[in-house]
């Protein structure tokens, strides 16, 4: 045999050669085959050279590469077909000739089994015997390869019927470990990737002993123009995959973050109004949705063929159009649809019957040709209109709205919908596509009213049946993010489309202006609740303001809710579900008590003072000792927090007798995460030094509450998390962050390293971006910053703020994915408002400190 190396290096340089090929946009098909037929050349030629062609062994390409689709670094799946008894002669050789595979460098994955033992593994194992169906001869005896041939096409090697449900469950326990809209999703393995198309190609060569899927459409299995859409989606796939290998340089499936930019680059997208790498994810994104779409009609269709009367579904018949199959809707003509208006009563059917999960096969199949011929957005039909007001009213109207977005229904009736189809964002909040994320949003206000999500949003659930009307609330989320990707403010473009969709359905004039102002300002009470400091009066009163009433306080909440829930899996936490309970109940009040009476601040400060000195007289706290604490404090602090926590601090500070910091960590909840209290005497960069070692600890902060007793004590809190959103509870976990505070507090102030950028992180730059927010308030300046979320940044913040000489007075800390969206309120040392050119001081040095953020 030649120099490993000497292969090794024709194999790279046969991959360099397919790259450029590649590169000049020649068919993926070509390349695949090329791929396929360089290394079929290789693998005989040494078989040769090892001295195998003579003797009893076969050579058999199975799996993907016996199907004949090898991409750069897939797997080389072989089988050595072997006779009973192998000489000591050609196990040296096939030994020798399978180490030379490995040392070319080229991904070998094989077995050595005689016919006997390659039968019998394939029984007991469906993806042994899927390998199997796919073998094809390399080298060695026809005879051999002849008689496994025909072994494995014997009705009892896995028959039909058993086949079909082995593969079928095989695909739903895949699609339950992924989403197909995932941020980084595997392009082989996801619901709608490369496994669900094989998936299809398997069963059909069990069933029609087929050798690819073109042979369905002369068994009528399969429509032309269907299987068109599949070869075409399986190209598109196959390019992200050669392009993805090729990039990452071995057999790498997952579209990682830090790989797609390279890759739409390779495939020839450009930027311009939207990234390169958004149009080749909003490519791939519709791509999958068709591919499951075939996927499951053409599944139900081989479930009919190869189980056939023995699972007859139960028949319930509902008018002379439609009739239920077992859980499925069905049309009993197929030329129903050449009405569009059937299109859209179809899904006001499945909404009615609650027994109806989806729609049969032949009927998918008429929608899916009926959906190709439309001419017009089906909206601008007044018999659709009505049809479609019928459905928002309905109870189950969400349900038909998923359904209609599952088969593209919603993208044919509103065009503004059809550029929202798999638009994705390149970073790390929105994990979904902007259809997905809405389609998720409407499936999140279903939830409100399931009794088993009551606990999780309890005031959800109330307001949910209270609204005057739920149809509005689903036209709001429908239309909240519908005027992304076009450039501009989407929420102002989209409240237009909202109102103007609501005229056009004959919407009275109050519900359309409610809808679109809901869809104007669905950021609006988050944004409030997350950066902004609620405690304070004149940030609920300027909320209401903008609220007006009750009625869109409820729906604003709701819709509010529903979308934070839907942008990815974690971002919703009790932390954020409090902010927002705490902010509407608030609202509420003011809203109720009207602008002419202003909240009493004396009052309450004075009903906080009170209720928290009775509960600590009970626990034995001297009056006296009480009053000397609090009569170091301002007026602030009791207007900020709650009686039981003015308590729990009073109490704790009056038994520490030592003149050392002081770290409380609370064992009780505060707004959805676990509070933590410092009392030490003041010191440079306090705040940056408890900011380096919660970080070190990899401990969210959610919240910083920054006083000053009148003789200079810190009297900071801090609202932390853990990574995963749940509040700071186990017992070592709290031990170990106190202990590394208390230490920290009492050194001398340094900077210490920080943690490593992680990976999904580094493909991204955020610009620091430092404004100032007008307020009302006369001795402090309000400040918004937006950062790379990088290691240390709060530590950095507060370090910036030492050294420009300013104090920081409190905190609101928002993490959008790759993005630090925080708010701060500050003072000069002498008490007072930034003025214009210490505004523009700070700004320049948190820009010059946060731009110089390593990302390694």
């Amino acid at each position: 045999m030649s120099n490993a190396q000497a292969v090794k290096a024709s194999l790279n340089e046969h991959l360099q050669s397919l790259s450029q090929r590649f590169v000049a946009r020649e068919k993926i098909s070509e390349l695949v085959k090329e791929r396929t037929r360089f290394v079929d050349e290789l693998l005989i030629e040494h078989w040769h050279q090892a001295g195998l062609v003579h003797d009893a062994i076969a050579l058999i390409a199975v799996g993907g590469y016996g199907r004949g689709e090898l991409l750069p670094h897939s797997d080389i799946d072989l089988l050595f077909l072997v006779p009973p008894v192998l000489t000591a002669d050609e196990e040296a050789k096939l030994t020798q000739f399978i180490a030379f595979l490995w040392d070319t460098g080229l991904e070998i994955g094989h077995s050595v089994r005689t016919l006997e033992q390659t039968l019998e593994h394939g029984r007991d194992d469906i993806t042994i015997a899927t390998n199997l169906l796919e073998a094809r001869l390399l080298a060695g005896p026809e005879s051999a390869f002849d008689v496994l041939y025909d072994k494995i096409r014997e009705h009892d090697f896995w028959p039909s019927s058993l086949f079909f449900q082995a593969k079928r469950d095989e695909q739903r326990q895949r699609h339950a470990k992924a989403n197909a809209f995932d941020l980084e999703p595997n392009i082989k393995t996801c619901p709608g990737g490369l496994r669900d198309i094989q998936t299809v190609a398997w069963v059909a060569i069990r069933h029609f002993n087929a050798a690819n899927l073109t042979e369905l459409v002369a068994h009528d299995f399969l429509e032309p123009l269907e299987l068109d859409e599949l070869l075409e989606s399986q190209s598109f796939l196959w390019e992200l995959r050669f392009a993805l290998h090729m990039i990452a340089g071995r057999d790498e499936n997952r579209l990682l973050f830090d790989l797609q930019r390279q890759v739409a680059e390779m495939m020839g997208y450009k930027d311009a109004t939207q990234l390169a790498v958004e149009q080749m994810m909003k490519r791939y994104y519709r791509t999958v949705r068709r591919i499951m779409e075939l996927n499951e009609m053409l599944l139900q269709l081989f479930k009919r063929a190869t189980l056939g009367d023995t699972h007859a579904l139960e028949i319930q018949p509902i008018d002379e159009l439609y009739q239920r199959r077992g859980r499925f809707l069905e049309a009993l003509s197929p030329d129903i649809f050449k009405k569009p208006k059937e299109i859209i009563r179809l899904f006001l059917y499945a909404a009615r019957n609650s027994n109806i999960q989806g729609i049969y096969a032949p009927t998918l199949r008429a929608l899916r040709n009926a959906r190709r011929q439309l001419v017009q957005p089906l909206m601008e039909r007044a018999d659709c209109r009505k049809v479609l007001m019928e459905i928002l009213k309905h109870p189950r109207g969400i349900f038909a709205f998923s359904l209609m977005h599952k088969h593209g229904i919603l993208s044919a009736y509103l065009p503004a919908w059809r550029a929202i189809e798999g638009q994705m964002q390149f970073d790390l909040f929105h994990a979904y596509t902007v259809d997905e994320h809405t389609h998720r949003l409407l499936l999140n206000i279903d939830k409100f009213s399931q009794q088993e999500q009551r606990d999780e949003f309890p005031l959800g659930a109330i307001l949910i049946n209270q609204l005057p009307k739920k149809g509005l609330l689903v036209l709001a989320a429908i239309f909240h993010d519908i005027g992304k990707g076009r450039g501009g403010d989407h929420s102002k473009l989209g409240a237009v489309d909202a109102l103007e969709f609501c005229q056009l359905h004959g919407l009275n004039s109050h519900d359309g202006r409610l809808v679109s102002w809901l869809v104007e300002n669905h950021l609006t009470m988050s944004i409030t609740a997350q950066r902004r400091d609620i405690s304070d009066p004149d940030v609920v009163a300027d909320f209401a303001d903008k609220v007006r009433d009750a009625s869109h306080l409820s729906y604003l909440y709701c819709l509010t809710v529903a979308d934070i829930c839907a942008t990815n899996e974690h971002t919703w936490n009790s932390w954020k579900g409090s902010l927002l309970r705490d902010l509407y109940y608030s609202a509420q009040r003011v809203l109720a008590r009207g602008k002419e009476k202003p909240v009493d601040i004396r009052g309450r400060v004075r009903e906080h003072q009170a209720k928290a000195k009775k509960d600590l007289l009970r626990r034995g706290i001297k009056e006296k000792n009480l009053d000397e604490l609090w009569h170091r404090l301002r007026a602030d602090y009791f207007l900020r927090y709650q009686p039981t926590q003015i308590a729990w601090h009073a109490e704790a500070i009056i038994k520490h007798r030592e003149d050392t910091p002081l770290v409380l960590i609370s064992k009780h909840m505060t707004r959805g995460g676990t509070e933590l209290f410092i009392y030490c005497k003041d010191r440079p960069k306090l705040f940056a030094t408890v900011m380096a070692v919660l970080d070190n600890k990899n401990i969210n902060v959610h919240d910083a509450g920054i006083m000053m007793t009148k003789d200079n004590y810190a009297f900071d809190s801090f609202v932390i998390l853990e990574q995963d959103g749940k509040p700071v509870s186990q017992l070592s976990r709290i031990q170990s962050i106190r202990k590394a505070l208390e230490k920290a507090l009492a050194d001398v102030p340094k900077m210490p390293k920080f943690r490593k950028m992680a990976r999904i992180m580094k493909p991204f730059s955020v610009p620091t971006q430092v404004s100032f927010i007008p307020s009302k308030r006369q001795r402090a300046t309000m400040m918004e910053l937006i950062a790379l979320d990088a290691p240390g940044l709060l530590a950095k913040v507060g370090e910036t703020f030492y050294r420009c000489g300013f104090t920081l007075q409190s905190a609101k800390i928002t993490t959008i994915g790759e993005r630090a969206e925080d708010f701060f309120i500050l003072q000069t040392e002498e008490g007072k408002a930034l003025d214009e050119l210490q505004q523009q001081q700070l700004q320049e040095a948190l820009v010059t400190t946060l731009s110089n953020q390593p990302t390694q």
